[in-house]
């Protein structure tokens, strides 16, 4: 089976959408599959990072990079997504075309809030099967396959926005995460039977353009935590806050660690008591992991997945005008309570529980 991915990476897009992209290639490569993958060059794409992986990434873009002017609501969240492919949609698909032609997919994946069924009926007639990856359901696909993994997403919501023959795999049953995270889901819920706060993790996701992380340690500085409380803050290798937050975790007077381009997250994530991190993908990684979490929105697609975790009881959410005024101080004052802890803990493990890759890829065959 040949599988290409569609999808980019940059400093507006984030790592996210090729993030859960590698885990589904990964998975199908390890059942044979060969998979390569589509991306346009921008500032803080991944493309060495895939190669370095073993994939072949076709470039397009001609080493354009595209950089946009973001605007935000009255909550501090980005308003996105339409512009992040940085061309029309008829000029990405042409510059798409001669991979399309080269690799002959069995299988086409596209993962990208910029492109909707005009550019996916064109590659139809390229590829024998259409699978798309979505969490907005705000416009039309043309697919075989739809897999939105936000928790609480109900096939109904894509109704008149897919072909009626379309399976639709929805919520976080669903969840793309790496193996590693089902391998240490059990020894990570064994270690919260104390219900302690010892140690925080704070990750904003491979990116945080805007520096929430800087705010959120000056929150935590402020609070009323212990001194003694461990923070471990872990950024992507393109984050362009490197530096500024190695100096602030210096200056600030508590034991803060700084981890650049972490390769072992899921055994990192598992140490910690409470994480402070986005309402993105890692939210299905804490999920199974049973990590209580302070979410931050950041983007106007994180809403839903926020509400929905902070009503099954798995979070609670700040967004980032209440961190400025003093909202996630409060937030961590409340899991200092051991009780809360245990509580948010068992609720976020009842979520997720790291098996949704082997779903999604058992419909590969199915539908082949």
């Amino acid at each position: 089976m040949k599988v290409l991915f569609r999808a980019d990476a940059s400093i507006d897009i984030g790592t996210g959408h090729i993030m859960r992209c590698l885990t589904l290639a990964t998975a199908l490569k390890k059942n044979g599959a060969i998979c390569s993958f589509i991306c346009r060059v921008f500032e803080g794409d991944l493309i060495r990072f895939i190669e370095s992986l073993g994939f072949q990434v076709y470039v397009v873009g001609g080493g354009q990079a595209y950089q946009s002017d973001n605007e935000f609501d009255s909550a501090g969240c980005v308003l996105f997504h339409q512009q992040w492919l940085g061309v029309t949609q008829a000029q990405d698909f042409n510059e798409s075309l001669p991979a399309l032609q080269d690799f002959d997919a069995d299988w086409l994946v596209v993962d990208h809030y910029a492109i909707d069924v005009n550019w996916e009926s064109k590659a139809r007639r390229y590829v024998k099967k259409l699978m798309v990856i979505d969490d907005l359901a705000d416009r039309e696909h043309e697919c075989d396959l739809l897999l939105d993994q936000t928790i609480g997403r109900e096939p109904c919501d894509y109704e008149n926005l897919l072909p009626d023959a379309a399976v639709k795999l929805c919520g976080c049953e669903f969840a793309l995460l790496r193996p590693e995270f089902r391998s240490e889901r059990e020894a990570s819920l064994k270690r919260r039977s104390s219900g302690e706060l010892n140690h925080i993790i704070v990750s904003l996701g491979g990116v945080d353009k805007n520096n929430v992380t800087g705010l959120i340690l000056q929150a935590i500085n402020d609070s009323s935590l212990p001194d003694d409380i461990r923070i471990t803050v872990v950024i992507g290798s393109t984050s362009p806050w490197r530096r500024s937050l190695e100096l602030m975790a210096q200056e600030i007077k508590r034991p803060i660690e700084v981890l650049v381009g972490v390769s072992n997250m899921a055994k990192v994530m598992s140490a910690s008591d409470l994480a402070i991190g986005a309402a993105g993908a890692t939210s299905w990684e804490r999920c199974c992991l049973g990590i209580p979490t302070v979410m931050v929105v950041l983007a106007e697609n994180q809403k839903l997945i926020s509400q929905n975790l902070v009503t099954a009881g798995a979070a609670v959410g700040v967004d980032v005008e209440q961190i400025k005024s003093g909202g996630l101080s409060v937030e961590l004052d409340r899991f200092q309570n051991n009780r809360c802890l245990s509580k948010h803990s068992i609720a976020a493990s009842g979520c997720v529980d790291g098996l949704g890759v082997n779903r999604v890829i058992s419909f590969f065959g199915e539908l082949a």
